[in-house]
């Protein structure tokens, strides 16, 4: 289920590593209140878990409802990854340094467990054919398939599970698993198929974490350090590398011995022969490439070019083809963000007044020809964000902290600054005013000022040049207040390292919503995420309260509780202004090569449309299928 990090052209680049844990999250299992037994004891293949209710699909079903289990196998599908740099340098999207090739997480490494995409918080078998959860809630273990293999034919083994484990733990790999996985202590093979993880305490959520681990065989490394491994995995995905091109291209072939395609979770997908990225320098190069016949799919993610620049005679004759696809993932969250790190930020006066000075109502008017819906705090399109007054259920939750927290917190939840009638810019710029004298910043010489005399300036960092529009409304705001924004754009790789090292003033920032937020939340808002490079905590945010309301999220233990625990989470967010939210599309704007593809009917509930070509479409000489229901 790709419901945690959807690629966005606004977006921070997320490290691979990070992406490829979170995209494959939430997993599921059944609720700790059981006392559970092995579920190979009650069904003997493919079992399931579901976070907080029953599986859809039952013991021994034969595929998912949103694939076709007849399509044909051949063809080729070649796509261009929207958030990625020009190139690549490396082969393994599990370390910090460098740039991954696009599509490995998808097509080459596998976890033990996979979610389906038409229903939330529920995973089904694939490395792992059993997962059992002790009724005190402190493991879990899974049963390796028999039949699993890595590409070079080894039997995947609990030996390798755990190899797995203690590599992406450690200080050799991206910082991001370390940090989720802080609360299992140990890690055991007991023998060739059974690997059992211990935890320091009750975390209803690890078993899920753990069922989306990737696995990877000890050969690929050998010897060498893993953050020196950039060559060629050795992994148990449905593909394999077939060839790269300057470090701008990789195709991948399909595998003819895959272990898996028997499997349910695996039975009408990936039935491309080739799947093949292009990756180009910048979204003009991306859009006329596609234009060209380059590649066979375009995610769209600004409206001016969607209503505009898809035009051109292959349009019309129908060559290319747009559509626009239900979206009903959670739409998470996108903004600018402050850094806390820089002394400009500290006062909640600033960063407020910083928000009021955001025009959306004319920007979605004049520049997103109404496209967008504005997102309100950090769970948008979802049963977890905040509004209104806290109910009982978030008091109880809130009262112990209220000593901590701001008393707005406490009251109805700011709605985030409008123009729309009555209200106007020049009265949302006068309330900033004041809260800017409020925290001691006074016009003087030109600019706005602190009391040492230190002007205002914000330096804005981008790295795909799609915000320069959006900047230049905004900063001419700003500088009514006194205010200076410098739009920095960057190259891909400089910004990377620069979000890794937290050294910028403000930039924009999205992060995918999910049907059951958790432990992601430790390395988005934790305070101990604040110091670890290449975290998402991006802010720098470091708060008590936020760290308890998490711990409140990750120990639901129901849908109710994890709404409520979500909830007061956002509240107490959104009430310290650390960003300024933007908008949200409800659908996917997607431009096609037509007459080329075909794929089922039904739409998943929740997908990518990368994502969905590339496990659900098949290839079609003659006529593409029409738009999907």
């Amino acid at each position: 289920m790709q419901n945690s990090r959807m690629a966005h052209a606004l977006s921070r680049p997320l490290s691979p590593a990070r992406r490829r844990l979170l995209q494959s999250l939430p997993l599921g299992l059944f609720p700790f209140g059981a006392a559970w037994a092995s579920q190979r004891e009650q069904q003997a293949e493919q079992p399931a878990y579901a976070l907080y209710d029953q599986p859809k699909y039952p013991p021994g079903f034969t595929h998912f409802d949103y694939v076709n289990p007849q399509a044909p196998v051949g063809g080729s599908l070649v796509l261009t990854p929207p958030t990625v740099g020009g190139s690549f340098d490396k082969l393994n999207p599990f370390t910090l340094k460098g740039n991954a090739a696009p599509g490995l997480n998808t097509l080459v490494f596998e976890t033990l467990m996979t979610a389906s995409w038409d229903e939330p918080n529920t995973v089904y078998g694939l490395l792992a054919d059993d997962i059992a959860v002790a009724a005190d809630g402190l493991s879990v273990q899974f049963h390796l398939n028999p039949l699993a293999r890595f590409s070079n034919g080894d039997s995947v083994t609990a030996h390798d599970v755990a190899y797995s484990y203690n590599t992406l733990v450690s200080s050799a790999a991206a910082p991001q698993f370390a940090s989720i996985y802080a609360d299992v202590a140990d890690v055991a093979a007991l023998d060739e198929r059974q690997v059992r993880f211990t935890f320091k305490r009750r975390n209803h959520e690890l078993p899920i974490l753990l069922a989306g681990l990737p696995v990877f065989s000890p050969k690929w490394a050998g010897q060498r350090a893993f953050n020196e491994v950039i060559d060629t995995p050795i992994a148990s995905g449905p593909y394999r590398i077939a060839r790269t091109s300057q470090q701008r291209d990789i195709t991948y072939v399909r595998r003819s011995d895959y272990w898996g395609w028997h499997l349910p979770t695996r039975r009408g997908q990936f039935n491309f022969s080739e799947v093949s990225y292009k990756l180009y320098l910048d979204g003009t190069a991306r859009l006329e490439a596609f234009k060209a016949g380059e590649y066979d799919l375009l995610q769209e993610f600004i409206a001016r070019n969607w209503a505009r620049q898809y035009r051109g005679p292959k349009f019309d004759s129908g060559a290319l083809k747009k559509l626009e696809l239900p979206n009903h993932n959670p739409a998470g969250f996108q903004g600018f963000v402050v850094n806390l790190r820089r002394p400009q930020f500290q006062d909640v006066r600033v960063r407020q007044a910083l928000a009021l000075a955001l025009d959306f109502q004319w920007l979605n008017r004049m520049l997103f020809y109404g496209a967008y819906k504005r997102i309100e705090g950090y769970f948008a399109n979802s049963p977890f964000d905040a509004h209104g007054a806290p109910g009982p259920d978030e008091l109880a939750l809130l009262e112990p902290l209220r000593a901590q927290l701001p008393p707005e917190v406490f009251g109805v939840l700011p709605r985030m600054p409008s123009t729309a009638p009555p209200n106007s810019l020049r009265g949302n710029l006068l309330k900033a005013r004041a809260l800017l004298e409020q925290a001691g910043w006074h016009w003087r010489d030109g600019a706005l000022r602190n009391a040492k005399g230190q002007a205002l300036v914000i330096d804005y960092l981008d790295s795909q040049g799609s915000m320069s529009r959006i900047i230049s409304v905004y900063s001419q705001a700003l500088q009514r207040l006194g205010i200076t924004l410098n739009y920095r754009l960057v190259d891909f790789a400089l910004y990377q390292q620069r979000m890794d090292t937290f050294d910028f003033d403000m930039t924009t920032i999205r992060y995918g919503g999910s049907t059951s937020p958790g432990n992601e939340l430790f390395d988005r808002f934790g305070s101990r995420a604040a110091s670890v490079q290449g975290s998402d905590n991006v802010w720098g945010l470091r708060d008590p309260a936020v760290d308890a309301l998490i711990e409140r999220v990750v120990a639901a233990t129901s849908m109710q509780a994890l709404q409520t625990a979500c909830r007061a989470l956002d509240r107490v967010l959104v009430c310290g202004w650390y960003s300024v939210p933007q908008w949200y599309s409800d659908t996917f704007r997607v431009a096609i090569a037509a007459h080329k593809f075909s794929w089922p009917k039904t739409l998943p509930l929740y997908y990518q449309p990368e994502g969905w070509a590339v496990q659900c479409w098949w290839a079609n000489a003659k006529s593409a299928s029409g738009a999907p229901t």
